[in-house]
This record gives C-alpha cells, structure tokens and sequence, in this order.
C-alpha cells in the first residue's frame, strides 16, 4: 500500500494488517489506526487514538516540515480510511 509519487515508501500489506490487529487487541479501547511518516528514521510508524479529534490535530504529510507527519487513518473495526 502507499505506492506512488504521493507517498514516501511502500508500506507492507501484512504490517499494516499487523498494526489492525494490535489496536483492535489492546486494552486501552482505540478505535483509529494513524500511519505516520517519520522522516527521521524514513519509515512508517503506527499511532492509535481514541478519539477522531486527535487525528485532526496531527500534521499531515506533503503539508507540514515537522518531522512526523499523519500519512493516513483508518477505522480499526471496519477498516474504512477516515484520512
């Protein structure tokens, strides 16, 4: 996934479907997946939030010289993007 010029690096299928799984098994009660790009380490992180408020917040890749910027947000339950 995240193939093409408007992504930084190709993400594995099986670690994004990994990541689902994680959220989905935690304790604490997330309900989104954020896929962050750490420019730093040139790789995708996965960040879990409770509340789609938090996503907003986030600054996102192509818009912002931080150095973790939002790729992406999915619904952890049924797996819809949301950004």
């Amino acid at each position: 996934m995240f193939d093409g010029p408007d992504f930084p690096q190709a993400l594995d299928e099986s670690l994004f479907e990994e990541w689902l799984e994680k959220g989905r098994e935690s304790r604490i009660p997330y309900t989104y997946l954020m896929i962050i790009w750490d420019e730093l380490d040139t790789r995708y992180l996965p960040l879990y939030t409770e509340k789609i408020s938090d996503i907003q917040r986030h600054a996102r890749y192509g818009q912002s010289p931080e150095n973790q910027l939002l790729v992406a947000a999915y619904d952890l339950y049924s797996e819809t993007r949301v950004l």
